[in-house]
């Protein structure tokens, strides 16, 4: 089981890359793309605490998520400049 939630990790991160390269591609704009990419590996951090409920697994999952907020505020403050 452990084998199957690293590979659908790994196929979530690969997606998000590609989501990620393909909305800047379209857009030219970070502000698009950069969430987009946090919120996949926001994903990829949560099917991570399926498979390995250890501390080192929540602490990363939490710092991607702080980090997707502070991105977020970040890029929506500098939009409103």
């Amino acid at each position: 089981m452990k084998d199957a939630i690293e590979a659908a990790a790994l196929l979530v991160t690969a997606l998000g890359v590609v989501s990620f390269l393909t909305a800047y591609a379209a857009t030219r704009s970070i502000r698009v793309a950069l969430p987009l990419l946090l919120d996949f590996l926001t994903a990829v951090g949560l099917i991570r605490l399926a498979g390995d409920l250890a501390w080192s697994t929540i602490v990363l999952t939490v710092a991607v998520i702080a980090v997707r907020k502070v991105a977020a505020f970040g890029v929506t403050e500098n939009s409103a400049a």
